[in-house]
């Protein structure tokens, strides 16, 4: 999203551009990308700044690790799947059938655990 600074800094490029001529074109967008690359540079920094200030919270244990609310909304549809899954699975096939199922439901819940810990 467009501020309100960059679009007058891309308006003032563009006059700039106007009234100097194409000789100078070459500078004019040079001197815009480096005002973009700096804003980016201070956002990237901020970022920063504040997943160390994260960091720091968690490891204090001021602050709780699970910030994804994908995994509670998995964990719930995983019970609620749960229930058709082993009357059926134990209609069909039995025991094993459930242990069958049981296991799917646990490896799907353990693997989105898995990765989501890698991504951090």
């Amino acid at each position: 999203m467009a501020t309100d600074d960059l679009r007058k800094d891309l308006r003032a490029a563009a006059a700039a551009r106007q009234e100097l001529g194409p000789e100078y074109e070459d500078e004019i967008i040079d001197s815009f990308l480096e005002k973009l690359d700096a804003r980016d540079a201070a956002r990237r920094g901020q970022d920063l700044d504040f997943r160390q200030q994260d960091r720091a919270l968690e490891m204090a244990g001021l602050k709780s690790r699970e910030t994804d609310p994908g995994g509670l909304a998995l964990a719930i549809i995983s019970v609620v799947a749960a229930i058709p899954i082993t009357a059926i699975a134990a209609d069909m096939v039995g025991l094993v059938g459930m242990v069958v199922s049981w296991a799917g439901l646990v490896g799907i819940n353990l693997a989105r655990t898995t990765a989501r810990r890698n991504t951090r």
